[in-house]
Parts: C-alpha cells; structure tokens; sequence
C-alpha cells in the first residue's frame, strides 16, 4: 500500500540507531516536475521499489542544485573537492515496508572525486559532468550541466526566483515533490538499500521557467515529455546530515 501520511513524516525523523557520517549544504535548489504514467515508471525500477503516485501520476523530478561544504563527520571542508554542482534525475517510490524516498537515475557532478565516492560507497549513478551556475541581484539562475561521455550538448535552466510560499504543508503536492529523505540504491545482485538524511523542511519559492532542459530524461531511457515543466519550485537551500546507507531486510 501507498505510505500514509504518518509514514511521509515518520521519515524525516533523526534515527536514533545510526551515526551520523557526513554533513552537507545543498543550495539553489530548482525541482523541475513532469507527470509521467505511473505504469511506464514502474517498469524502470528494480525489484522490492514501487512507484510513489501523486493522484493517479508518477513524476520525473530534474533538480539542478549547488552542493556546499561536503565533508566527513568530524573533519572539515576541503577547498576544491567539497564545493561542487549536481543535478539529479529522480522519481518517487516506496519500499515493502511503505517508506517513502528517492529513486535516482542519474546524478551528475562536477567533481570526480565526489562521483567516484558516491558511486563506490552509495551505489549511486553519479556521472562527469560539465557545469556552470550564475546568479543575479534580481534573483535570476542561470544553471547549465553537460554528461562528459553522453550528452551532445548543454543543458540549460534559466529562471526567476519568485514569491515565498514558506514550506510545504503535509499532505499538499508541494510535501510529496519535495518532502523526501530515503534514497534507495540497488547493486548488481538486485539487493536493494536505503539511506536517510535529515534537514529542516525547505523554505520553498515559486520559480518562472525561462528555459530548460529534457536531455536527462532521454538519457535514461524515457521519451522526452516534449512540453515545459509541470510543476516548477525553488528554494535557496538547507544544512544535511547524512546517515549510512544500509540494506533492506
């Protein structure tokens, strides 16, 4: 069954069984979100992973976002590693046991070193990437992301921070798009494993979409939605405590 809404809150409890083993800022956050048949995301996910409905519809989600001050539990920031760009491509999902979280297909990064770590120690799909973000005084984002080994060309998200809509309420569409803290990964031999992080609820703002992308979605197999986004958010960010990734008994 789909999680309750006591399960979506459970989730961004601390546990109170793990340590914690990394902090980390993510920055100027845009959730990009095009409803997709729930049927056709279904079949991209792996064994023991259902996908999570929003009214009948699945959603793909590109966010492009600025990771700031990655580093290890007790141990301080490194100038030129723990600064870097990411962009991920993710949908919603729950697992057996009705936690809700992330599935990502693909998260691209600016920093080798980063994606090497995250695709040995989290089993995630990071790749090289090529990116840039600009930022002016009247708050509009410039934000463009090229795959180094895939991607013919650059992506481009060009918006326009809007007005506050300070955080999202549970159970609103704004708390299922945004609201999440499990990510699940899969390795080779199909078992399946979570990890949390917990941070305060996003202050969120409407975003004007100037001009974006659907490479990534193509590039992981969907055909492109070929219209803008259906749903555009931003928000300048929150300070992430990471948990260990364990697997799913």
């Amino acid at each position: 069954m789909a999680p309750t809404l006591e399960q979506r809150l459970q989730a961004r409890l601390r546990p109170d069984d793990q340590w914690q083993v990394m902090f980390q800022s993510w920055h100027d956050l845009l959730f990009l979100h095009w409803a997709f048949d729930p049927a056709v995301i279904q079949a991209s996910l792996p064994a023991g992973l259902t996908v999570d409905s929003w009214e009948g519809k699945a959603y793909l989600g590109v966010v492009p976002f600025l990771m700031r001050n990655i580093r290890p539990r007790f141990l301080p920031a490194v100038p030129g590693v723990s600064n870097f760009h990411e962009t991920n491509l993710r949908t919603y999902v729950y697992d057996k046991h009705g936690r809700p979280g992330v599935w990502f297909y693909s998260l691209d990064a600016n920093q080798w070193l980063a994606v090497r770590t995250a695709r040995a120690l989290f089993q995630l799909p990071y790749f090289d990437a090529k990116m840039e973000h600009t930022k002016t005084d009247d708050g509009r984002i410039t934000y463009t992301t090229q795959r180094t080994h895939d991607q013919k060309r650059p992506s481009t998200f060009d918006y326009h921070v809007g007005e506050s809509i300070g955080t999202a309420q549970p159970g609103s569409f704004e708390f299922f798009l945004a609201e999440r803290y499990l990510l699940f990964a899969s390795r080779s031999n199909g078992q399946l494993y979570s990890g949390q992080v917990v941070h305060t609820p996003y202050p969120l703002f409407t975003a004007e979409v100037l001009q974006q992308d659907t490479q990534l979605i193509e590039l992981a197999g969907f055909t492109s939605p070929g219209r803008p986004p259906d749903h555009a958010l931003f928000s300048p960010g929150v300070d992430v405590d990471v948990f260990p990734i364990k697997k799913i008994i």
